[in-house]
């Protein structure tokens, strides 16, 4: 299976082949700031699975993780791992965007105090054991 999608202004456009490792809702501190929003929703999928058209820049915001968005109009798209081979995608940059759903969140010990998570999704206080 085959999923694209890009960014806001279409510079970028990408496509991942097949499914993903583990699709997630991350509320730590580092995905709230990058994405300027409560929490990243992304999919994980190996390196190997992301084909990515268009130039786009990168900003290493750890020793672990580097964040890449389109330079042009600033849409967030990726969170690319440098400790291991995967990149979580952003829910909403792929073209159908009820795709994927996350099964999880991540990181509740650091969500915004106002979110309520009633969903019925497991919950970790940081990474998943």
């Amino acid at each position: 299976m085959i999923h694209e999608g890009g960014c806001f202004c279409g510079a970028v456009r990408f496509r991942c082949e097949g499914e993903p490792l583990n699709v997630r809702a991350c509320h730590c501190r580092n995905c709230q700031k990058a994405m300027g929003a409560p929490y990243f929703a992304r999919a994980l999928f190996e390196h190997r699975a992301l084909t990515i058209e268009g130039e786009i820049a990168r900003y290493p915001s750890s020793d672990a993780l580097d964040r890449l968005f389109c330079p042009t109009c600033g849409t967030r798209l990726f969170s690319w791992r440098k400790t291991r081979p995967v990149v979580g995608v952003a829910l909403a940059a792929f073209d159908d965007r009820n795709a994927f759903a996350p099964t999880e969140h991540i990181w509740v010990s650091e969500k915004m105090g106002w979110v309520q998570l009633n969903d019925g999704l497991a919950q970790y206080p940081e990474n998943p054991p």
